[in-house]
């Protein structure tokens, strides 16, 4: 059976080699001369994003999406089921591309990437939270989430740092050796979590994290959110159908039928859920 952890190695040192001549301006790093205005970390204009192109059943699913989220800010993107929230957040998150328009990602044209570089902004820019977990199987919590940083070409005795400060940073330092079938809904968020955060992305991209948990453990993770944001200064966009927990963020878009249709400040207070 082939080394996985060597075979992994062999993928992260393809994508982080150096890029090659004439490439330089393709570099993910921020310029070295700061801006007096913040840039967006987060820049959309004129997204469309449709299926089936050029067959009579061809179907557009955005209708021209603009959109900015600057560093630091807590967003919340909020719609009903079929309102384009998966298919938005799939191109936020660098999963897919749109037919038209131009998305910009913390500088890099998002367009014009090659692929290596799309798979690289993905490890090392995004984390990502999903409902279900996306835990793998028969792997400990601890190498959950050492995992991104294997891909990254991190030292192994760093990754097993790392792993173990934000594992025991999101209440998991009892339960780290655990696999994903010995814990809670609740505690595989957290192992999730502490997995989105531990190559210290620019923005934490969260696909409804609470819509399979109960009240009380809900609210545990957005918690958790909250502290993100607040002390650790993370931009995070949160996709959700739940109207209460958009509320708590500082800025609530509403999505409907492929369309923003609303913009508004949100409370930015925890609420009972």
């Amino acid at each position: 059976m082939r080394d996985t952890e060597q075979f992994a190695k062999q993928i992260a040192g393809k994508l982080l080699d150096e890029p090659a001549a004439g490439e330089d301006s393709r570099r993910l790093h921020l310029p070295d001369t700061p801006s007096e205005v913040p840039r967006p970390l987060i820049e959309m204009h004129d997204i469309h994003k449709s299926y089936y192109i050029g067959k009579p059943n061809e179907l557009e699913i955005l209708h021209g999406i603009s959109l900015q989220v600057f560093p630091g800010e807590f967003v919340a993107i909020v719609g009903e089921s079929g309102s384009g929230k998966s298919t938005l957040m799939n191109i936020i998150g660098v999963l897919d591309k749109p037919t038209s328009g131009q998305y910009t990602l913390d500088g890099v044209d998002i367009h014009n990437a090659a692929d290596n570089e799309l798979a690289a902004i993905r490890n090392r820019k995004i984390g990502f939270v999903f409902q279900t977990y996306n835990l793998i199987g028969r792997q400990s919590a601890l190498k959950n989430v050492e995992l991104p940083m294997l891909y990254a070409g991190v030292p192994g005795g760093e990754r097993t740092r790392r792993a173990k400060e934000w594992l025991t940073r999101v209440g998991m330092a009892e339960r780290m050796k655990h696999q994903p079938n010995e814990l809670s809904g609740g505690q595989k968020q957290r192992v999730a979590i502490a997995r989105a955060m531990v190559n210290e992305p620019a923005l934490i991209l969260a696909d409804e994290p609470t819509g399979a948990l109960d009240s009380e453990t809900s609210r545990i993770v957005m918690d958790l959110f909250h502290e993100m944001h607040e002390k650790y200064h993370k931009t995070i966009v949160l996709i959700t159908h739940n109207p209460q927990l958009a509320e708590e963020c500082q800025r609530v878009l509403t999505l409907r039928d492929g369309r923003i249709v609303g913009e508004r400040r949100g409370s930015g207070k925890r609420a009972a859920l």
